[in-house]
């Protein structure tokens, strides 16, 4: 076996219903034959799919690591997701149906899309003078306006920076800084779990004595509350939280002008024409945590990543016109990006989003959201599917689920047990699990099943999409043809990352130092049949004893456990064996530590995957630092692991349990 060890090695293969394989878009082996015969021709005819004003004259540049695709190209990828779909049976059919926390509803069609698109493009041209190239920072609630605003940078070709609603001001502050962004667009606030977000104050303290932030755009989303509602103000709670709102002092201060969104556009009944952009051009600059600390601002490009996004949307995700299609990431990160706004809308499907907390007011929001609007797609992380496990199958029980005909995973590699539940108890047993992998440097979906095509294994992604070549490597950069090692992307793909904003030698450094083809840091096995399971990260492989360990594999064993529902795994020192296998275990609903529990968990984890994998220590809590958005911080478990101070935790849910894990050491 390769160093990086999997000892988990059978697997169990399931398929897709026959109802479901016979109206799938993809039913053979057509698009994986054609890209492996020219996939340089394969990829020359997705992007054909998209609309362009001028035909590239090659399909691909490439001098490692960067590339150029359909090079000469010129297109506009807001046109792409808004003006193709006008004049068509589209026009007047749902774009995206927004529901609130407060229970708020709003619905645009495509042609109610495209113009408060146009009309807001039309004010960042030629109002707040925002040019071709110009960055434009966006930090704002998971609401329709933020994908307007995406839209209408896109349609001016200004480069846009979205950043998570859940950041401090100082992490604002470092990406405006990094990116020169002389507009940010922001709201006075949003909502989670009935507490206010004040997001629009977050912005005024960030950007005290950046001189070079011109104006900010804020649109009231809190004073839209309807009193009926029992809105936010209504019940005396400030939009700024413990945030003084300085902005009238911080614009005097820094002489950048503030404006109302709603005034300002209700003012402006002018359209914006899409700017022709080069297929190279840059479309947007991602931020994305890196090993130094300082976060990396990953640049896609426009005409490679519209190619991928519009074709493994539909691809993955069997997406069809009648279809209600929920992904329940923030537009803040590159799911929401290529899985929220430019897939879906490319194709003119219907976008289901959901600004709030899926445990509020009740554990049942998300099955009462499906049921409500009859949602056939539901995409969604590991980290929601284990919290929905831990509440209990009676709380989906109570709706009707039946809408649903497809479910995804991402963002992390979901366990076969949490699979399983998910497909039995939110699928109905009848709905296949897309497990996907990607990362924001890959821009789309790498890697994952095509239930319609092949066959489903609980635990595993699956295989390449047709067009993009992988390979698991040894540590010599040789090819493991079943085993374990490093997950390489082998040959270029139109949605690669162009580079690291203003520090290409960085981005040469962090992908491309360590083998010939691009490597962000993930292992993997593969097995005969070619399907690939994501260990985890590099650095979350655990090396015990001389035995190198994925953290994903003894997770997913503790949650196999009948009595756990969420685990997460570090390594912590140990003089003997080097490193030892740290696990904190959340337990299902109701029930309680007893003292033979640690002792009951490590020997199931022996039994799943083999002594060598049993945690020397299991810390039993009520909860995890988790981000707003549910993502474990694994970085803050380690720091305790190692007896370190915790790093920053102004971006959890709930800052409060790193405390009281910390009393556990």
């Amino acid at each position: 076996m390769s160093e990086l060890e999997s000892l988990q090695l059978t697997h169990e293969t399931l398929f897709a219903n026959d109802s479901y394989i016979s109206q799938a878009n993809e039913q053979d082996n057509t698009l994986y034959t054609t890209a492996n015969t020219n996939r340089l021709a394969f990829w020359d005819t997705r992007a054909r799919d998209l609309h362009w004003e001028r035909t590239w004259t090659a399909t691909l540049e490439w001098k490692r690591p960067f590339a150029k695709w359909f090079v000469g190209g010129k297109l506009n990828a807001a046109a792409n997701c808004l003006d193709v779909h006008l004049e068509t049976e589209r026009e007047n059919k749902a774009a995206i149906i927004w529901e609130g926390e407060d229970g708020r509803q709003e619905t645009l069609t495509y042609r109610q899309l495209h113009d408060q698109v146009s009309r807001l493009a039309w004010l960042l041209r030629h109002e707040w003078d925002v040019q071709k190239g110009d960055r434009v920072t966006l930090y704002m609630p998971l609401i329709p306006q933020l994908a307007i605003a995406v839209l209408a940078c896109a349609r001016i070709g200004a480069i846009h920076s979205v950043i998570f609603g859940g950041f401090s001001s100082q992490a604002i502050r470092d990406r405006v800084q990094d990116s020169r962004s002389e507009v940010i667009i922001t709201a006075d606030g949003g909502y989670r779990r009935e507490q206010v977000v004040p997001l629009q104050a977050v912005v005024s303290e960030a950007i005290v004595g950046l001189d070079f932030v011109r104006h900010v755009v804020s649109y009231a989303h809190l004073s839209a509350a309807s009193p009926q509602k029992d809105g936010y103000y209504a019940k005396g709670l400030s939009p700024f939280g413990s945030h003084e709102d300085s902005s009238n002092e911080n614009t005097a201060k820094n002489n950048y002008q503030t404006h109302d969104w709603v005034t300002t556009m209700a003012g402006n009944t002018q359209h914006q024409a899409p700017e022709l952009m080069d297929s190279e051009d840059p479309l947007f600059i991602l931020y994305t945590s890196g090993t130094t600390g300082k976060p990396k601002g990953i640049v896609h490009s426009t005409g490679g990543y519209m190619t991928h996004a519009k074709y493994s949307t539909k691809l993955v995700f069997d997406l069809k016109d009648t279809d209600i299609y929920w992904c329940t990431a923030d537009i803040g990160w590159i799911t929401g990006h290529t899985y929220v706004v430019y897939g879906p809308l490319a194709n003119g499907a219907t976008v289901f989003m959901y600004e709030g907390a899926p445990d509020y007011p009740e554990k049942d929001r998300f099955w009462d959201l499906i049921a409500k609007y009859k949602v056939s797609i539901f995409y969604t992380a590991p980290t929601a599917i284990r919290a929905f496990m831990k509440w209990g199958e009676a709380q989906p029980a109570k709706h009707d689920l039946s809408s649903l005909r497809l479910l995804g995973s991402v963002g992390e590699p979901i366990n076969p047990e949490a699979w399983h539940w998910y497909h039995r108890v939110i699928g109905g047993g009848n709905c296949p699990i897309v497990d996907t992998w990607w990362q924001t440097e890959t821009g789309g979906i790498m890697v994952s099943t095509i239930p319609s095509i092949l066959p489903m294994k609980p635990g595993l992604a699956g295989r390449p999409l047709p067009g993009i070549s992988t390979g698991i490597l040894n540590e010599d950069g040789d090819n493991v043809p079943v085993g374990a090692g490093y997950l390489s992307i082998t040959e270029p793909w139109p949605s690669m990352a162009r580079g690291i904003w203003g520090d290409l030698e960085r981005f040469r450094d962090v992908y491309w130092s360590r083998f010939e083809t691009y490597f962000a840091g993930d292992g993997a096995t593969i097995d005969a049949d070619g399907d690939i399971m994501i260990l985890g990260r590099v650095d979350d492989v655990l090396n015990v004893a001389g035995h190198r360990i994925g953290t994903m594999e003894v997770e997913s064993a503790l949650v196999d456990h009948p009595d756990v529902a969420e685990a997460a795994v570090v390594g912590m020192p140990d003089e003997i064996s080097g490193q030892a296998i740290l696990a904190f275990v959340i337990l299902k609903e109701g029930l309680r530590a007893d003292p033979n529990k640690e002792t009951t968990l490590r020997n199931h984890v022996g039994k799943i995957i083999g002594a060598i994998a049993k945690p020397k220590r299991i810390i039993i809590t009520p909860d995890l630092p988790k981000t707003r958005s549910g993502k474990i911080m694994r970085r803050l478990l380690k720091d305790l692991a190692h007896g370190r101070p915790a790093g920053d935790t102004t971006t959890l849910a709930n800052p409060q349990i790193v405390e009281e894990l910390a009393k556990a050491f």
